[in-house]
């Protein structure tokens, strides 16, 4: 079981079928920005410099790009890349940018993390304010191992139980955790969508799946205002 758990998730295996579905996903991107002008401003929401610069995206030339990454604080290595800025904010206020300042806004695995279903409704309409288009991707609530934890049907389970196992165990990606009231904190702030309410916060979107074995991993909303 944990060696097809690691293998669903783990994206440092370079065979991983995590790796392969990243590298997919990464396609259907750079597909879209074929479609635009040759200079392009992306902003990646909650973004990273080393998940450009490992998809080897400077690489493949694809075009003259600019990348803004916008996050609460900065990594502890700022971005000395030339195409590449980091900027401080916050995702469902994005106060530092105009509307449709950017060509095509970026986010992968981050609005599950800002609150409850009204703050990612705020994310949402910042994306669509600051975007002539966006991709946006995030895991579904109904796949069954929790993709954060990395633990079956975690999402589902009642929170002193999830509480308790946090407690006692390391999961996912989060080391095992002394405080009861962190515990329930870590526990909670991960709000998982429903296909539904994903589409609901991007009415325009096309809708993209992923899939493992038959079942949707996760959702892409990808799409363009007129």
């Amino acid at each position: 079981m944990k060696k097809l758990i690691r293998h669903v998730y783990d994206t440092n295996l370079p065979n991983s079928w995590a790796s392969k579905l990243r590298k997919k996903r990464f396609s259907l991107f750079t597909s879209i920005l074929d479609s635009l002008p040759s200079s392009i401003k992306i902003l990646d929401v909650g973004g990273t410099v080393s998940f450009w610069e490992n998809l080897g995206f400077f690489n493949e030339q694809i075009k003259d790009v600019e990348i803004t990454l916008l996050n609460l604080k900065f990594t502890q290595t700022s971005s000395t890349h030339p195409k590449i800025k980091e900027v401080i904010g916050n995702a469902t206020n994005m106060v530092n940018f105009q509307s449709n300042e950017f060509d095509i806004v970026f986010s992968n695995s981050v609005i599950e993390h800002v609150g409850d279903y009204d703050m990612q409704n705020q994310m949402a309409t910042e994306i669509r304010r600051v975007g002539k288009r966006y991709f946006v991707q995030t895991p579904n609530l109904f796949f069954p191992i929790e993709p954060h934890f990395v633990f079956p049907l975690f999402q589902f389970m009642p929170i002193n139980f999830r509480v308790w196992l946090l407690t006692n165990f390391a999961l996912g990606w989060y080391d095992k955790v002394a405080d009861k009231q962190q515990a329930k904190s870590i526990a909670t702030s991960i709000k998982l969508l429903r296909r539904r309410q994903f589409l609901n916060m991007f009415p325009e979107a096309q809708l993209y799946e992923e899939k493992f074995f038959g079942l949707t991993k996760s959702f892409i909303v990808y799409g363009e205002f007129s």
